[in-house]
């Protein structure tokens, strides 16, 4: 009776575990490895080390079980192969199924750096009863050896670990879910307090985690804002950082607040973990290949160890400097998707290899750049003054430490560095190979699923380059520097949507990031995201990539349509409870799928069916003969705006606007709301990533390769950290965070 109960509930919670069939794939860099110099390679293997150690901070930055799963899964699978442990799993009851639902859950959480989706921000639990994983875990050879130990660690996350309470299903701030870049007193309002002070102080939050307690004698919050750093002491300086705004008590007053709040500015945050990156920076700045890639390493070591922000721009000054390199990297606090205020970067780490043929694609597509920016729907005066022309690279992955593997990067994420100095592009070319094949393309008639099934790949290699290029790196944002001067004609330049002078503009200290906050993340994707889909109707763009004639008409149509298509499988990565997005990406393609279907003319039909399997289905059609007519108007229109909203900072009319596109509701047809449950059930999992292991021994650096399966994933982990002195690092750091959360 109890197995039938749990069958159903499993049944009901789909969304919050991972299926079984989930793919799982090879991300190859062997040939492209093997074609280093010796040099090279231990460049790239001493990087990758730092990548991937640093990735583990990623764990304290998901949830406060995170920690302890990932040294309970190190422990349990360093003890015994993964073939005893099946055997045990069997002794003790468990189904095959079973025991590949610990695999998958194990797969995926290593691919996630926690137990929460990296694409979706949605938590996953065990596809098995809890006392079955009980089972397993107290008698696997891990608890033979170290019962009170295994004990205790399982005691410590087993009931986070399944809990699916209305607060654990997704991230979220305040009541809205769970996260840990805030303590769990923390909600919306202590984000914007926060913000402020570190706004007045020209503090930047990319590195850091705040969290709140109480003055008892004034009923008034005291924040910490905590630093990432090697070093921990409470003085000392921070290169870049002046005495007024570095470490120690702060009293500040923020707006309608009745009196002064106390900041405590403190570093150390992550230590033990950031001792380890530099360490393995500092091995690799031996071999670095040019003065640039020295200087870049220096700055970074510099950053992580006193928690120096402006270090780390410096560093990827540095970065953008070294054109051209065989071995491409960057490291650090970079992403901000997964902090619900939008601020704070989550860390990640990568080190690729140059593919040769499609760079020079990109090549030429930087170099008709000028071009192409002159083609989007907004005044000159919108553009930046001078296109900083960036390195744009194809790159197989070697490694990748963080939450998740992404298809592109245009980085660094600084608004100041990227306007002024310039910035680089990489598509991360294995990862598009081996990664983004649809195993079963739903949604879509037979006639358009051939063509689909044909072009995809090359017209999301189209997209890539666009999206990245001249998306992210286009736009200018209207600033009043510290002398009072502007960075744009006041007097003559208008406002494209009301026709009017300019009245709203960032402030010094002010950025993209902290003033659109909360949907900045998501705005951006999706500007980027029509950025790509309207410039891919150059032919000049396409015959860059190889396409022309009917070819180059076929790519335009399976570019839109992929992205009409990714609107409607977006509505998956939305919480009807919470009325939240849980994806930037997806969210951004829900809106642009709202424009199209705004544009009306038919442009864009989604219809209920009922599908081969007798249950409900749709198909969504675009009409390709309307896409100059109907579709270039409507998402020039959009884009347009969207661009106005960002130059001019105007965060309530950008944001109402955004607020608008993105709202899932039944009021009138599609309904949308309807759709989802549709989209859930015949949802396809997202594929999971294997990757390489370098070793070196005798100065020569060995690159081993794994199964693509759960267990080939798991193995690369347990080669990856086989020492348990991590484990107590991650635990320390844990237990140093318990009393927030």
């Amino acid at each position: 009776m109890a197995e039938i109960v749990y069958s159903r509930r499993m049944t009901d919670l789909s969304q919050y575990v991972l299926s079984n069939e989930t793919g799982i794939c090879l991300l190859d860099c062997e040939e492209a490895f093997n074609n280093l110099t010796d040099k090279e390679q231990l460049y790239a293997h001493y990087i990758s080390q730092a990548s991937f150690n640093g990735g583990l901070i990623v764990l304290l930055q998901t949830s406060p079980e995170s920690p302890g799963i990932f040294v309970l899964l190190q422990r349990v699978f360093r003890a015994q192969s993964i073939a005893d442990l099946e055997a045990i799993a069997t002794q003790y009851g468990l189904s095959k199924e079973e025991f590949q639902a610990v695999l998958i859950y194990a797969a995926g959480f290593y691919s996630n750096m926690g137990n929460y989706k990296s694409f979706g921000d949605s938590k996953f639990i065990p596809n098995l009863p809890k006392e079955k994983m009980e089972k397993l875990i107290l008698n696997s050879a891990a608890a033979t050896a170290d019962p009170g130990g295994i004990q205790s660690l399982w005691s410590s996350v087993q009931d986070r670990m399944f809990s699916l309470d209305a607060r654990d299903k997704e991230l979220g701030l305040g009541e809205k879910g769970t996260t840990t870049y805030f303590s769990q007193n923390c909600d919306s309002r202590d984000g914007e307090i926060a913000q402020e002070f570190m706004n007045k102080l020209d503090l930047s939050p990319y590195n850091t985690r705040l969290f709140k307690t109480e003055d008892m004698s004034t009923n008034l919050p005291v924040y910490e804002i905590r630093l990432a750093s090697v070093e921990t002491t409470a003085s000392g300086d921070i290169p870049g950082v002046t005495s007024e705004n570095g470490l120690g008590e702060h009293k500040f007053t923020p707006k309608d607040v009745a009196g002064p709040v106390t900041f405590n500015v403190t570093r150390g945050d992550y230590s033990p973990l950031l001792k380890r990156v530099v360490d393995n920076l500092n091995e690799a700045k031996k071999y670095a290949a040019t003065d640039n890639e020295v200087r870049m390493l220096e700055e970074y070591v510099q950053s992580f160890t006193t928690g120096s922000l402006p270090a780390h721009k410096d560093g990827s000054r540095f970065w953008i400097k070294n054109k051209g390199p065989i071995v491409e990297t960057y490291i650090g606090f970079i992403e901000s998707y997964r902090d619900p205020y939008g601020v704070r970067g989550e860390f990640e780490g990568f080190v690729a290899v140059v593919n040769k043929s499609m760079s020079a694609k990109f090549g030429s597509l930087v170099e008709g750049a000028e071009h192409l920016l002159a083609l989007l729907p907004w005044p000159a005066e919108y553009e930046k003054d001078k296109f900083l022309r960036p390195d744009f690279t194809s790159l197989d992955v070697l490694s990748f430490g963080g939450s998740g593997i992404p298809a592109g990067i245009n980085i660094p994420n600084y608004d100041d560095i990227r306007q002024n100095e310039g910035f680089k592009n990489v598509s991360l070319g294995n990862v598009l190979t081996s990664g983004y094949k649809d195993t079963k393309i739903t949604f879509l008639d037979e006639e358009d699923k051939e063509l689909y099934a044909k072009l995809k790949l090359a017209s999301f290699e189209v997209q890539v380059g666009l999206h990245e290029l001249l998306g992210h790196g286009s736009g200018k944002l209207f600033k009043k520097e510290e002398d009072g001067k502007f960075n744009f004609d006041q007097d003559n330049v208008e406002h494209t949507e009301t026709g009017e002078k300019i009245t709203t503009w960032y402030c010094p200290g002010e950025t993209w990031d902290s003033k659109f906050s909360t949907v900045a993340s998501s705005y951006e994707e999706c500007r980027a995201e029509c950025v790509g889909i309207y410039l891919c109707l150059s032919f000049d763009v396409l015959k860059i990539f190889g396409h022309v004639g009917d070819s180059a008409d076929d790519i335009i149509y399976i570019n839109w349509l992929n992205m009409a298509r990714a609107g409607l499988l977006a509505l998956e990565f939305y919480s009807p409870e919470t009325r939240a997005w849980r994806q930037a990406h997806m969210q951004a393609r829900f809106c642009i799928l709202r424009v199209m279907l705004e544009a009306g003319e038919d442009f864009i039909t989604i219809t209920r069916r009922t599908g081969e399997d007798g249950k409900p289905d749709l198909r969504i059609k675009l009409d390709r003969t309307k896409i100059i007519k109907v579709g270039k108007p409507a998402i020039g229109k959009f884009l347009r705006k969207l661009q106005v909203y960002k130059s001019t900072a105007d965060v309530e009319e950008g944001k109402k606007m955004y607020d608008f596109y993105s709202d899932v509701n039944d009021n009138a047809e599609p309904h949308f709301l309807s759709l989802r449950e549709i989209v859930l059930a015949r949802k396809q999992p997202r594929k999971m990533f294997v990757q390489h292991h370098t070793s070196v021994q005798d100065g020569k650096v060995t690159l081993k390769s794994y199964e693509a399966n759960a267990a080939g994933l798991i193995q690369s982990f347990v080669d990856r950290f086989p020492s348990p002195d991590v484990d107590s690092e991650i635990l320390t750091l844990r237990d140093n965070d318990k009393p927030h959360f």
